[in-house]
């Protein structure tokens, strides 16, 4: 089966002039947010938007002479998301004949007008376009597309075998993948992986300023001095790297993968499931004890603005309940709610409580309680000197 390619039809001149503002607004946000290492993500959707806005527009249906309506048809499918497909142009083989005759007439009554460059007809063969009399040529005419894929494909099974053989080179192949995507920079390479950033539907107001973000931000700005921008260039980096700093920099792009937020499931939207959510959640707790993760060395204390302000009066009691004991829970519970968190943001400074979303394992638990000396002697809030003695003697929890 062969198909002739027509002229695209021509632009209406509305359709000229929404397809300049397009451009122009593409063109202006990619100017403005050159310089970003991470799009917002609602200009991220816009230049989503306009690519496919823009894609239409090449996207139009061709023009085809009388002669090739009368012989052509079109394969009309479904695409893999359920869209209508519609391939037109295509010709039987025992027409093609009667077309290539039509336009030879055509061209010997024309020759004379023709001498000024009257075009040639252009015959698509399984995607390639070649001059009808190509297969009488010189016999150098583009290899087919089936014929291209099916070549490639041993090509990319032998690839495949091959690196799996090589760790070393596997590891320069995610590196150069993984750090292309975390620089933003130019190419998208051979290997169909990436690691996707998790966003933050809601920040507290610390969470820029927090130990962790200034490390992560400190430690990006670093190995962006020193990654390459050319492709080729970036490659030939990756490997002179000694093996502690790849692994460093895996770590790094790797990292910014991590998704251990609580999400609320609805089994009516398109978001995950309440199961997966809680996969989720378990997986954070076995990879927190994994790298030991302690949010007290994190640098998280409980505050008014981070948790204490915002929870019931019941939960700023049983803060202070577990990590100071109930004799200073009772020193407060009188207090209206705004003055009992100012207090239990008092009491909780020194110790190592979290709340339990920060809690990875009972094993945490155990570490921060060695590390805060086991039983420490409290004294209560508001106590006087000579009620120092019967102080109340509790455990630091840091997590259950």
């Amino acid at each position: 089966m062969a198909g002739s390619k027509g002229p695209p039809a021509e632009l209406t001149a509305d359709e000229q002039a929404s397809l300049d503002t397009v451009k122009a607004e593409q063109e202006g946000l990619e100017q403005q947010y050159e310089d970003v290492d991470e799009l917002p993500e609602e200009v991220d959707a816009r230049l989503g938007e306009l690519e496919t806005a823009l894609a239409a527009f090449e996207d139009r249906l061709a023009i085809f002479d009388r002669d090739q309506i009368v012989n052509a048809g079109a394969f009309v499918s479904v695409g893999h998301d359920g869209s209508l497909s519609v391939e037109r142009g295509y010709v039987r083989p025992e027409d093609l004949e009667a077309i290539r005759g039509s336009h030879d007439d055509e061209a010997t009554n024309d020759q004379a007008e023709a001498d000024g460059g009257a075009p040639a007809t252009v015959i698509t063969i399984a995607g390639q376009t070649a001059d009808e009399d190509d297969e009488e040529g010189d016999g150098h005419s583009p290899l087919p597309d089936r014929l291209l894929v099916e070549l490639t494909a041993h090509r990319t099974l032998a690839l495949r075998n091959a690196v799996a053989n090589n760790p070393q080179v596997a590891l320069t192949l995610l590196l150069h993948r993984l750090v292309s995507d975390r620089f933003h920079l130019a190419g998208t390479g051979c290997l169909q992986t990436y690691v996707q950033e998790a966003h933050f539907p809601a920040q507290s107001a610390d969470l820029g300023t927090s130990v962790s973000a200034t490390a992560i931000a400190e430690r990006q700005e670093s190995w962006k001095a020193d990654v390459p921008t050319a492709d080729g260039a970036l490659w030939d980096w990756l490997v002179s790297l000694d093996g502690a700093s790849r692994l460093a920099l895996l770590a790094h792009c790797v990292s910014f993968g991590v998704n251990a937020l609580h999400e609320k499931a609805d089994r009516y939207s398109s978001g995950p499931s309440a199961h997966a959510v809680q996969q989720r959640l378990d997986q954070a707790d076995r990879l927190a004890q994994a790298v030991g993760l302690d949010m007290v060395e994190a640098g998280w204390r409980p505050s008014v603005d981070n948790y204490l302000g915002r929870v019931t009066k019941a939960r700023i009691l049983d803060a202070v309940r577990e990590a100071k004991g109930e004799g200073q829970a009772q020193l407060i519970d009188h207090l209206k709610k705004t003055e009992m968190a100012d207090k239990a943001q008092e009491l909780l400074a020194d110790t190592c409580w979290l709340p339990e979303p920060l809690r990875a394992s009972s094993t945490a638990a155990v570490a921060a309680t060695d590390r805060a000396g086991g039983e420490t002697a409290m004294v209560e809030f508001g106590a006087s000197a000579e009620d120092d003695q019967a102080a109340m003697v509790v455990p630091a929890i840091a997590a259950e």
